[in-house]
């Protein structure tokens, strides 16, 4: 019996440093990101795993305010944290848990469906709020807590209602449908595909992505366009801040993703190679497939805490 123990035990020794052999195999990126770079973020991982077989990257996708705080309460380990709203770093991470930021891409809320959609042969830029308004129609949102594509479009409703002749339209529109809000603008995709909802306020890039049609809105309210910023910023929405019952202010604001290297990165020196991947003409290039373009030039306001590596990018004719 003695002798079987000790053969059990010596066993399992084995076992467990054949387990952390294979562990120790690869040097990892734990990368927090929003939703809606899911599938972008996917072909830059598997493109630069293939480029450099000892890395491996470790894709957690979730709405931006959420991977924020992630790191502020949960204190979870992160390498790389791309948002979808500069915002989210520049407010929850900067100071304390970042130093700097850099704005990569843009993007623009679209009304996104399918031809199953009720009145999909109807709706178009000019009827969408009558449409939309209907009984028989539900539309689905995003969690303005959670993430910024529904902070976003509750923004997009306060534009609407100062160009539209309908008063009251924010309200009207943030008690319809409640039940279908979800976390993240990616999780929409499923009721739409399922027809459980009719239409969706979506990031064009998710549209394009997944084959749907979808409705482009004026730039006044589509917070794509940075020439509009006087008129996006006259309208704001508090959402939660990043302790418990705290709250912020997001300013209405053109869309412009950013991401950081965290405080807390364990594996900081691969993490800035894969930011110089994701920024590269390479990784540029996978997100215009995907919907997105680049902001041209990148921009960072805290150029001076800036890695000197990252400095190249700030450059106007970097992309041109």
């Amino acid at each position: 019996m003695r002798r079987l123990i000790s053969i059990s035990f010596i066993t399992v020794i084995f076992l467990t440093a054949c387990g952390n052999s294979d562990s120790g195999k690869y040097r990892e990126i734990i990368v927090f990101h929003a939703g809606s770079l899911s599938v972008p973020f996917k072909q830059m991982k598997d493109e630069y795993e293939k480029e450099n077989p000892g890395i491996k990257i470790l894709l957690e996708p979730a709405g931006s305010l959420i991977c924020a705080r992630k790191i502020t309460e949960l204190k979870k380990p992160c390498d790389i944290m791309a948002s979808a709203d500069y915002f989210v770093i520049n407010e929850l991470l900067i100071p304390e848990y970042a130093n700097w930021s850099i704005k990569f891409a843009t993007n623009e809320i679209v009304i996104a469906y399918n031809d199953k959609s009720r009145y999909s042969s109807e709706i178009n830029a000019d009827n969408w709020i009558s449409i939309l308004s209907r009984n028989d129609v539900i539309y689905a949102r995003a969690e303005p807590d959670f993430d910024p594509c529904g902070y976003r479009t509750v923004l997009l409703f306060k534009l609407a209602e100062k160009i539209y002749p309908h008063p009251g339209l924010t309200e009207k529109m943030v008690l319809k449908n409640k039940g279908f809000i979800r976390p993240k603008e990616v999780d929409l995709i499923a009721l739409i595909e399922s027809n459980t909802i009719d239409y969706m306020f979506q990031y064009k890039s998710v549209a394009v992505q997944h084959g749907l049609k979808y409705i482009e809105l004026p730039d006044e309210i589509n917070l794509s366009n940075p020439s509009m910023n006087d008129i996006y910023n006259t309208v704001t929405l508090d959402v939660a801040g990043s302790t418990p019952g705290s709250k912020i202010t997001v300013t209405g604001d053109y869309i412009n993703y950013s991401l950081t290297i965290p405080e807390v990165a364990i594996n900081r020196d691969e993490a800035l190679k894969f930011v110089n991947f994701i920024l590269s003409s390479e990784g540029i290039a996978i997100l215009r497939k995907n919907g997105q373009e680049p902001i041209v030039p990148f921009s960072s306001e805290q150029k001076d805490k800036l890695p000197v590596q990252l400095q190249e990018y700030l450059r106007e004719n970097l992309l041109n």
